[in-house]
């Protein structure tokens, strides 16, 4: 259950970052990014996490990812405000 439960809180998530980043064609890349660093794994560039989180078609991944890292054309503001809004209240709650 605890599985089920994180990975419904990290579509969750995925879904936030994906509308910040303003373009539907970036949320797949963006999943499999993020899906990437949070994976074991040493090296977290994008072959590698590719690799781990599409076998199947890892020249498509690694495509995907490198074109939403290398042409990061969305707003940085915008991003980073999606995930203080998702972030910053569950650790306010704590303190």
């Amino acid at each position: 259950m605890l599985n089920r439960t994180l990975e419904v809180r990290f579509e969750q998530y995925g879904e936030v970052v994906a509308a910040a980043l303003s373009h539907a064609d970036r949320k797949q890349p963006a999943h499999w990014y993020l899906k990437g660093l949070l994976l074991p794994g040493g090296r977290k560039s994008v072959e590698p996490m590719a690799a781990r989180v599409h076998p199947q078609n890892v020249r498509s991944a690694h495509q995907s990812m490198h074109h939403l890292v290398a042409d990061a054309d969305w707003s940085d503001q915008a991003l980073l405000a999606a995930v203080a809004a998702q972030v910053l209240p569950p650790l306010s709650r704590k303190s």
